[in-house]
């Protein structure tokens, strides 16, 4: 028997939302509720880690307005990135101290739950050593910035299955100058349905942190945790 986790798909959301509904649920989460899985999408965004420089901003704020994204300094690991349409956002939210481990093996359980999720696609995909998230050669596919606080964990990763890669231009991506980023789409030619790579992630998701996963609505009475 699986760890009951809950899924919550609530489709795209504000980046400050998706924040503020993290924290909440992490407040359950560390008040012995079930632990999450969200899966979201955001508006254009750029957000910074706490240790992002503000020097991989490549346009002044108001550039960033002009082009209709938004801008937030955040609490999670990791330099700038950006989150939009055509991405898939994953925000577990669990107790690391129930499985015995640290934030090493967490992140490193993400990166594999990923690479799980892009073979099952066709896309060969790898570990860079001393560089956190999943990569095609010397492109990112997929982003991970995490916070773990007294066992708890917040943020997560980011998924390009079919991001327009042109946002990434105004960044220096993770603060990394030399390495590019890719998304599922530009590797493969192919469209995907974003309701077929959730799919897949909730199944590895679920194997590789023996979770049961059931959806918000399928809570009982009370237990749902919403914006």
């Amino acid at each position: 028997m699986g760890t009951r986790f809950t899924l919550l798909r609530p489709g795209t959301v504000r980046y400050q939302d998706a924040w503020q509904l993290q924290q909440r649920i992490a407040d359950a989460v560390r008040a012995g509720a079930d632990p999450a899985l969200i899966l979201l999408e955001h508006p254009s965004v750029y957000t910074l880690g706490v240790r992002g420089r503000d020097a991989n901003l490549l346009l002044p704020l108001e550039g960033y307005a002009a082009r209709g994204a938004e801008v937030h300094r955040t609490d999670r690991g990791g330099d700038v990135t950006f989150h939009g349409p055509g991405q898939l956002v994953g925000y577990p939210i669990l107790d690391l101290r129930r499985y015995g481990e640290g934030p090493v093996w967490y992140v490193r359980s993400i990166e594999a739950v990923l690479i799980d999720v892009l073979a099952r696609f066709g896309i060969v995909a790898d570990r860079s050593p001393g560089r956190p998230g999943v990569w095609v050669g010397e492109e990112k596919v997929a982003a991970i910035g995490v916070r773990v606080s007294r066992g708890i964990t917040t943020h997560g990763f980011a998924l390009n299955v079919s991001t327009d890669l042109a946002w990434f231009r105004d960044i220096v991506p993770c603060g990394l100058p030399s390495a590019g980023v890719t998304s599922m789409q530009a590797l493969t030619g192919e469209t995907f349905a974003m309701r077929d790579v959730e799919a897949q992630v909730i199944d590895a998701f679920a194997r590789k942190f023996d979770a049961e996963l059931a959806a918000e609505e399928e809570q009982t009475a009370g237990a749902a945790v919403g914006s």
